[in-house]
């Protein structure tokens, strides 16, 4: 009975046993985890990718139904104010996104009726004293319901950017093109932001500087796309401010006090310096960056460069950097991403790339396509940034012959 009782026991694990199987399962689950995480984020890049290609059909829709692209940096506006105030809560202010038209053509329709309809509710539920009017407030307003709410088809699933001080974010961006000057100023009508004023100067330089798919302001067409559509970028990704100080989204202003001589600097010394050593993906400290309204893709509604805009300058997931803080100014903007090593373009035939960060970029320390400039700063050179400024120019005659 003894020798039974003692047998019976035998057949039980030893602490020993036990840990080493303990030690097994951990070693297979580390193995396995990146292995999981690695497909994980290859669903999110598919999801990701399978959005622009929403938002490129969307395009193609609104130019069969209206024989034109729709209008970055569109909207009402009354001209005769004068105010050096951006705000405005009875118009847009010219400064709506193109993803405002498109809202009918990608599931939007929901978030359309409140925008072309004037509107009697605030965000946090109380009345407004005046309705909101149709098309909407300024889209820095942050009362008003349609500027505050997020849109799936406009975030990409491997951004994990949410809540305040952000509004409605985007991962999404139009491209104004590979050049700096005057592309925040809406070109037909030589419209100041600043002032809210007309400037004769500005719709020329604009019409040299604005090299894109898209033009601040301006009805475009495909045919206005004289590369092709099968070689010109018609938008880009965009990673999202998280507070965290990284150059990819939080604009840092450059210091600069004349836009000439911004304008005139190679794109390789534009903020350069304040990049952290110790961390390359960071700047150095908080001082001298760009303000909450300038806080990469914190606004879909808004058609400003930080906000939903980028150009071909610098290369994907490299530096954003202005003139200035003030959210009207512009600069290398490029495209990023949270995926490993890239980000997605979107081509003018609806076809979703995947770009990697050493694309070329020609010459960094060329200054870019000038009003006033000659040789290869000459209005429509080609661009002086390669393969990834040929992207972004519309019509330099730039043909692009190798497969992405």
């Amino acid at each position: 009975m003894h020798l039974q009782k003692i047998s019976h026991l035998r057949r039980g694990f030893t602490l020993v046993e036990l840990l080493v199987v303990i030690a097994i399962i951990g070693v297979l689950v580390g193995l396995l985890l990146p292995a999981v995480q690695a497909a994980r984020e290859a669903a999110r890049r598919m999801s990701c990718s399978n959005n622009f290609k929403q938002i490129g059909l969307a395009v193609h829709n609104y130019h069969s139904a209206y024989k034109q692209m729709p209008i970055h940096m569109g909207g009402t506006n009354d001209f005769n104010l004068t105010s050096a105030d951006n705000t405005d809560l009875n118009t847009a202010n010219s400064q709506l996104s193109v993803f405002v038209g498109l809202l009918p053509f990608f599931e939007g329709q929901a978030t359309w009726e409140q925008i072309s309809n004037p509107l009697n509710k605030n965000f946090d539920g109380t009345t407004p004293t005046v309705p909101w009017p149709a098309m909407g407030p300024t889209p820095e307003n942050d009362d008003y319901i349609p500027w505050m709410t997020n849109l799936p088809t406009l975030r990409c699933p491997s951004d994990p950017g949410v809540g305040l001080p952000s509004m409605g974010r985007t991962n999404y961006a139009a491209c104004i093109g590979d050049a700096l000057e005057v592309t925040n100023i809406i070109g037909p009508h030589g419209l100041n932001m600043n002032h809210k004023t007309s400037d004769a100067t500005y719709a020329p330089r604009a019409r040299v500087g604005c090299r894109g798919a898209f033009v601040p302001g301006q009805a475009m067409k495909f045919r206005d796309i004289l590369d092709g559509l099968a070689n010109t970028m018609m938008m880009g990704e965009i990673a999202t401010d998280l507070g965290d100080l990284d150059k990819r989204t939080t604009p840092k202003d450059s210091g600069f006090t004349s836009t000439d001589t911004f304008v005139d600097t190679a794109p390789a010394l534009m903020c350069a310096s304040f990049v952290s050593s110790a961390r390359p993906q960071f700047w150095t400290d908080g001082t001298n960056t760009a303000g909450v309204t300038q806080r990469r893709g914190y606004m879909w509604a808004s058609g400003f460069m930080s906000q939903s805009g980028m150009n071909t300058i610098l290369p994907p997931n490299e530096r954003v950097c202005t003139r200035t803080s003030a959210y009207w100014h512009t600069g290398p903007m490029p495209a990023s991403s949270r995926h490993q090593g890239g980000c997605h373009i979107l081509m003018g035939d609806g076809a979703v790339k995947f770009v990697t960060d050493s694309i070329d970029t020609g010459n960094l320390n060329q200054p870019g396509i000038d009003f006033g400039g000659t040789g290869v700063r000459a209005p429509g050179a080609a661009s002086p940034y390669g393969l990834w400024g040929a992207l972004g120019s519309r019509a330099a005659k730039e043909v692009i012959d190798e497969e992405l």
